[in-house]
């Protein structure tokens, strides 16, 4: 039973989160919104592979990284994508931080 109510209160608390996101008053926007994974297993280091990816004007390379799958209960691997660039920000990748026993997801961002 343990195994069960562990992810149906993470989706429940992710889903009063968004939906308390969806009914919030435009007028006030929210500089951040950050939505995170905790888990005890730490990523497997990325698979080896060579990959040449040519560069698209007006566009920066997110590496692939690995994801938390809850419905398999393991890391998928992410392949890499071209996100458009935003002029004077800097694009944060995604990475996955240790915290005491657990580690942390966080997905890419932008900064200024």
């Amino acid at each position: 039973m343990h195994s069960i109510t562990r992810p149906l209160a993470l989706l429940a608390g992710l889903g009063l989160a968004f939906g308390a996101a969806a009914y919030a008053p435009t007028a006030q926007a929210s500089p951040h919104v950050t939505v995170g994974v905790r888990i005890g297993v730490p990523p497997p280091p990325p698979p080896v592979r060579v990959v040449h990816v040519r560069p698209r004007p007006g566009y920066v390379w997110a590496p692939g990284y690995w994801r938390w799958s809850p419905r398999i209960h393991r890391h998928v691997w992410r392949e890499g994508y071209w996100v458009r660039a935003r002029p004077g920000r800097h694009y944060r990748p995604a990475r996955w931080e240790r915290h005491g026993r657990d580690w942390r997801f966080h997905r890419g961002h932008w900064d200024r």
